[in-house]
This record gives structure tokens, C-alpha cells and sequence, in this order.
């Protein structure tokens, strides 16, 4: 017998945008292209429910014997996800429809990625983790190759569907080894089996299937391609609320299946976060599309997310959900900026066509300015806290080779940062852009003052808010 209080009080919100994605499906088929502009606002409203619905079920509970287990650490992350998704999701109407590409299928793909969001992070077991990896795959891989006529979109599509089965036929033989030789499928059961070289074998597998879900080196190949292939507002989706949702997985996962191992991986998790952000920044340097260029710092700022994974739970838990929520919210908003670089020929992508922005539209430049300096971690803005508490996690930790590289590839990253804000401030000034959608602007507007001054002031409750919420894993 189901208890359903308890079902509802673990998966409330995947349970609503299980709803809500199948409604859509029955809306379409009985609407058809009268769906198809009405869907994003009904998209983003289920994602803005979810959203709320985890708050209100914010201490979690656990569900189907155990297969599903949520806290307040994985529900931090969900809030995020969703909320992110929603706004991601209301800035992409205007482009699709420009592209002739506006159709209801897209929203439904979103929420059903965000439904596979929602169940990874309530995973408690091996096999609900996979279930739910699966379902956001499979969503993501149709959206990024959504745009049919782009040969660019479709490239981006198979080689993400190619590389991510890769990866996940990785994952999935990492995890059979760890249940074969821990004799079960559960978190906990595993954080107290023995440990042996097969679980330890296992264990490193599924690691470097984690590792793709978050484009961390080596597993990284496809995500400047992804990101430039891509439409730009599945671009966008994939820089914020797939990532957040990601990142905290892996983390759950090392911090609850394999926490009692912790000098087990360790190593390997602090080779992969250097790799991440040394690669990351300097691929960076020499790029000339401001897509490819945000692919390449994602990579980066996986690394430096890595850093708080590779200190523990017991001092990175919190670091990494102040450090991506700040991320997310700045990635957002570079994106947002990128959707605004349209003239009359169609999107231009090229960072040198940013020139002379502060002279042709000087709040955009303005706003993407103080985006850039918050993902660069530059004080006093957002992403310099974020960045701060990720260095400390390391230090406490005592990984100060890790601290080191990190604060080399943030100097790295100036180079590219700079350039963009240089660019856009004192190069001569390129044709105006067309007027930008009035969601577009919003996002910029909401990214940069939320990045640039709301963290600025209330970053202590930020940190306080996550350290409570990293309180919530099991122990």
C-alpha cells in the first residue's frame, strides 16, 4: 500500500511537473499550433510551481522503500533548478518565433528535463539515479538539435546523444559494479558495505559519468560545441538549471554512498576539478564566439565547484550551493545578453560584434558588465563570494594545491573576462542591435541587479540559508 502523504511530501514538485508535462501532451494533441505560443507561459508556470512546491515540502521525507530520499541540501538545488529553468524558459518564446521554431514540443521537452532534474536529486538509490539521468538526457539531447533547418543544431544534437550515451553506459557499468560488490543498490547500504577494489573500481566509473553530466575535464569535449551548436535559449537551460541540478548530485552522491571513503576519491575528484578549471580558463583565452567562450568558462566554474566536492561534506556542502546558485544566476543573464545581440540580418555571435556597446546601449552594457565581473569573482560582487567560499572549503580541507590552481585559473580567466568588458567600453561602436524582447531584458536587468548588488547586501543570509540547508544530509 502507497502512503501517499509520504509520497507527496518526498516528490511533490517532480509529481506536478509529471502532471503538468502530461496535460501539456493532451493540450497539444487537442490545440495543435494554438498550443504553441500559450505553452510557455504554462511551461514556465509549472516550473514556477515546482519551484514553490519545494519550498513548501522543503524538509523532505522518503518514499517507494526508500528509493527516493529528500532533505533540505537536495532541495536548495531543486529551488534553484526550477526557478532558473522558469526564467530560461520565458526568455526563449521570442527567439523560436523569430525562427520559425516556436512550438509546444519545446516547453513540454523543458519540463520533462526538469522532471529528470527533480528525481536525480531526490535519488536515494542507484537505480532511481539512473532512471532520472535518463530522463533529462534524453529531453536535453532532442533540445539541443531543436532547431531542424540548423545544420549547426544538429551536429550539436548527435554529438551530445553520442557522448552522453558514452557516458552513461559508464555510469551505468560503474554502478553495476557497485551493487555487485556491495550487495546493494541504496545509498546508505553502500556508505556501509565493505570496500574493495571492485566497489572502489565502480565507484570511479560512475564518477566519470557524473563528470560528463557536468562538462568536467576529461569529460568535457562536448560542451563548447554543445554551447555554440545549440539554440541559444537551450544554451541557456543547459548553463543554469541542468548544471545546479548536476553539480549537487555528484556531490549527494560522493557525500552519501561514498562519505565514509572520502580519502578513497578524494584525489580523484581534486585531478578532475584542476584539469577542469586549468583547461576551462585557458581554452577560453583564444575564443572569438561568445558562446564557445561561455562553454569553456562553464568548464572552469565546474572546476572550481569540484573544489567544494573534493573538501567533504562537512566543509564544502555549503560552498558549493552558495557557490552555484551565484553562478547559475550570473550564467543566466550572460546568456540573456547573448539573445539581445540580434540586427537585421539575424544573430551575431561574434565577441567583437559587442563593440561599442556602452555607447549604443549603455544599460546593457552595463548590466553585462557586472555579470562578468561577478562569474569572473571579482569583489565586491556576487560571484566573488561564491568563489571565496569554494577557496576556503579547499583550504579547510587542506587541498592547498587545489587552492593554488584555483586562484591561478581565476587570474587566467581576466584575460577573457576583460577582453569582453574592453571590448564593449572602449572599442569603436558596431551597428545597434534590434530592440531586444521585453522577457530578454527583464532577465539581464533581474540577473545583473540580483549578481551585482541583492548578493552583495544579503550574502550572509545566502550562506547562512546553504550552510542550514548542507545540515540536512545524512551523516
Amino acid at each position: 500500500m502507497l502512503d501517499y502523504t509520504a509520497m507527496i511530501l518526498a516528490i511533490g514538485p517532480e509529481l506536478w511537473l509529471a502532471a503538468a508535462g502530461l496535460v501539456g501532451v493532451l493540450l497539444g494533441a487537442l490545440l495543435k499550433d494554438r498550443f504553441n505560443s500559450l505553452s510557455f507561459k504554462y511551461g514556465a508556470l509549472a516550473l514556477f510551481g515546482a519551484a514553490a512546491l519545494t519550498l513548501v515540502f522543503y524538509q523532505g521525507g522518503e518514499a517507494f522503500g526508500g528509493l527516493v530520499r529528500t532533505n533540505t541540501f537536495v532541495n536548495f538545488a531543486k529551488f534553484v533548478s526550477f526557478s532558473v529553468g522558469g526564467f530560461a524558459l520565458i526568455m526563449s518564446e521570442g527567439f523560436l518565433k523569430r525562427h520559425d521554431t516556436i512550438r509546444y514540443e519545446y516547453v513540454l521537452l523543458t519540463i520533462f528535463a526538469s522532471l529528470g532534474m527533480g528525481i536525480i536529486l531526490s535519488a536515494s538509490d542507484l537505480m532511481t539515479l539512473y532512471m532520472g539521468i535518463e530522463t533529462l538526457s534524453l529531453s536535453s539531447y532532442v533540445l539541443a538539435a531543436f532547431h531542424r533547418d540548423s545544420a549547426r543544431s544538429s551536429e550539436a544534437g548527435l554529438k551530445y546523444f553520442v557522448l552522453g550515451a558514452l557516458a552513461s553506459g559508464m555510469l551505468l557499468y560503474g554502478a553495476s559494479l557497485v551493487y555487485g560488490f556491495s550487495g546493494t543498490t541504496s545509498y546508505a547500504g553502500i556508505f556501509t558495505a565493505d570496500t574493495s577494489i571492485g566497489l572502489l573500481f565502480g565507484m570511479v566509473m560512475m564518477i566519470v559519468g557524473l563528470a560528463f553530466k557536468v562538462s568536467a575535464a576529461p569529460m568535457h569535449v562536448w560542451t563548447p560545441d554543445v554551447y555554440e551548436g545549440a539554440p541559444t535559449p537551450v544554451g541557456a537551460f543547459f548553463a543554469t538549471a541542468p548544471k545546479m541540478a548536476s553539480m549537487v548530485v555528484f556531490a549527494n552522491v560522493m557525500f552519501t554512498a561514498f562519505g565514509n571513503i572520502l580519502d578513497q576519491w578524494q584525489m580523484v575528484i581534486s585531478i578532475i576539478a584542476g584539469m577542469s578549471m586549468l583547461i576551462g580558463s585557458f581554452g577560453a583565452l583564444t575564443q572569438t564566439n561568445i558562446k564557445r567562450l561561455l562553454g569553456y568558462s562553464s568548464i572552469a566554474n565546474m572546476g572550481y565547484a569540484l573544489v567544494a566536492v573534493a573538501a567533504g561534506r562537512e566543509t564544502g556542502a555549503g560552498a558549493l550551493l552558495v557557490f552555484m546558485t551565484l553562478y547559475v544566476i550570473s550564467s543566466l543573464g550572460l546568456f540573456a545578453g547573448v539573445l539581445a545581440m540580434r540586427r537585421r540580418g539575424g544573430m551575431v555571435e561574434s565577441i567583437d560584434e559587442l563593440g561599442g556597446l556602452m555607447s549604443t546601449r549603455p544599460w546593457l552594457a552595463i548590466a553585462l558588465s557586472i555579470l562578468i565581473f561577478s562569474i569572473a569573482g571579482l569583489p565586491p560582487f556576487g560571484g566573488f563570494f561564491g568563489k571565496w567560499e569554494v577557496f576556503n572549503a579547499g583550504i579547510q580541507a587542506g587541498l592547498m594545491p587545489l587552492a593554488i590552481i584555483l586562484v591561478v585559473a581565476s587570474v587566467v580567466s581576466l584575460g577573457y573576462y576583460l577582453r569582453v568588458v574592453k571590448i564593449m567600453w572602449f572599442d569603436e561602436p558596431k551597428e545597434r542591435f534590434e530592440p531586444i524582447d521585453g522577457s530578454v531584458t527583464l532577465t539581464v536587468l533581474a540577473s545583473a541587479f540580483v549578481a551585482g548588488i541583492v548578493f552583495l547586501i544579503f550574502i550572509n543570509a545566502l550562506a547562512d540559508w546553504a550552510n542550514t540547508a548542507a545540515l540536512g544530509l545524512p551523516s
